[in-house]
């Protein structure tokens, strides 16, 4: 596997995305099998670790503190500000300058860390100059605490709105073959700003695994629930299109979560994938997903196939669409 830059650091075009450990996807592993899970990826290769305060509510960055930071040479370390647990116990988006510097000394103390390679905006405050927010954080890079800025969820002109007051290093949102909205401009914006694209949900949030049969059954606290392409004709349309996919991966000799990343990284040399997972099977399997190379024809079906045009359903619910700047289809 050849590694891909983030700024100045070289890291695994197949990193790990940690929020599964700790949070989103019903009843996380034990701490035991969550470190066993963060310690083989580190053996295996996987040279960069996402995290952020809002995952488990900031047990994931104690997640990794307890599990990995002695081998925090390994690996570059990210995590994330402006959406976390507030003083009332409950998830809060808050770009407030003081906020993000308070946000990231509470995450410098759950990580048992100095400072964190890369801190990102997880999601841009509407109610704050998006310069605000970034100001806060090049202050940060400025007193030593964080090395470099990120940013998540945000349009093309947001983009450049905070690369005029800071450099970006990566810039990260959803990117798959069922949501594409990357693609109107962002994919390029970060080409031209030299700014690496952080793709999560590679793998459509399970979706493009095939594993998942029946979203009825998925826990009470699945965020899956709250996603329309899960459900009622959305979902049933959706299904339907794995079956050629499945028929795309069988041909290519490889598994479908593995036919998905290779789609992703495909789509350029500045683009890092960041799949979650809680077994260490499949940690594996996406591992080698960039050793996987698609034909030219092979990425055409893929795209005719599962694309805006053809997913049915919307990715988020109108309340969580409202928190994000990212572009979208007509």
């Amino acid at each position: 596997m050849s590694p891909r830059n983030l700024g100045p650091y070289k890291v695994s075009a197949v990193s790990l995305g940690c929020m599964n450990l700790s949070h989103a996807y019903g009843t996380p592993p034990s701490r035991e099998d969550a470190s066993r899970l963060l310690n083989e990826a580190l053996d295996l290769g996987y040279s960069m670790m996402d995290t952020a305060a809002l995952y488990g509510f900031g047990a994931n960055e104690e997640l990794l503190r307890d599990a990995i930071m002695h081998r925090r040479s390994e690996f570059t370390l990210a995590s994330k500000c402006g959406m976390f647990k507030n003083d009332e116990g409950v998830r809060a988006i808050d770009g407030r300058p003081e906020v993000i510097k308070k946000t990231c000394e509470d995450s410098l103390r759950r990580l048992g860390t100095d400072v964190i390679d890369l801190y990102y905006l997880h999601r841009w405050d509407k109610k704050i100059p998006v310069e605000d927010s970034i100001g806060a954080l090049s202050d940060l890079v400025t007193e030593g605490k964080i090395k470099h800025i990120g940013i998540s969820e945000v349009s093309s002109d947001t983009l450049k709105k905070a690369h005029a007051v800071h450099p970006i290093t990566a810039l990260q949102t959803e990117y798959s073959l069922w949501s594409r909205n990357a693609e109107i401009s962002v994919l390029e914006t970060c080409k031209e700003l030299d700014t690496a694209f952080v793709a999560f949900s590679p793998v459509a949030r399970g979706y493009l695994c095939g594993v998942l049969q029946d979203p009825s059954q998925l826990e009470a606290k699945d965020l899956r629930n709250q996603m329309p392409r899960f459900h009622g004709d959305d979902w049933e349309k959706n299904k339907s299109l794995l079956v050629e996919y499945a028929d795309i991966a069988k041909e290519v000799g490889c598994t479908m979560a593995q036919l998905a990343l290779a789609w992703v990284l495909a789509q350029g040399d500045h683009i890092i994938a960041i799949p979650g997972t809680t077994n260490i099977q499949h940690m594996k399997d996406n591992f080698k997903a960039a050793d996987v190379v698609l034909s030219t024809d092979q990425l055409k079906r893929l795209d005719a196939l599962i694309n805006q045009n053809t997913v049915s359903g919307p990715r988020y619910n109108a309340a969580t669409q409202a928190e994000i700047d990212t572009e979208e289809f007509a």
